[in-house]
């Protein structure tokens, strides 16, 4: 089996629904269709390589559940609440994601190799 390196991961790590770290990037598997996007969440800096995909095939923040497609990194719902708290903030929610469309996530291809998958840079 092969040992992870910064941008690479064995490809049975990343089963189809699944989100793994790769070093900078948080990489995912939405049903066959691999993808990395920078790991850092826009609104208060989440790890992304710990959220989950949803049905739209996009990434959930795993603190807040802001989403985001990623193809684009361009967050396309904004958080539910902030700090510890989670629930409405309707003025402060349409703020982050006003920010979260300008400061997209960065966006990197991603290949299987053998028996790797490998984030492009």
């Amino acid at each position: 089996m092969s040992q992870p390196t910064p941008d690479r991961l064995p490809a049975d790590q990343l089963p189809p629904g699944a989100v793994r770290r790769s070093g900078k990037w948080a990489v995912g598997n939405r049903e066959g269709e691999l993808f990395a996007v920078s790991r850092i969440c826009r609104h208060q800096l989440a790890d992304l390589s710990q959220g989950s995909i949803d049905a739209d095939g996009c990434l959930v923040c795993p603190w807040h559940q802001s989403t985001y497609d990623v193809k684009t990194g361009e967050m396309t719902s904004g958080p539910k609440g902030f700090l510890g708290y989670h629930g409405k903030a309707p003025g402060y929610d349409r703020f982050v994601l006003a920010y979260g469309r300008k400061l997209k996530l960065r966006v990197r291809q991603v290949l299987r190799r053998g028996d790797d998958i490998v984030v492009e840079d």
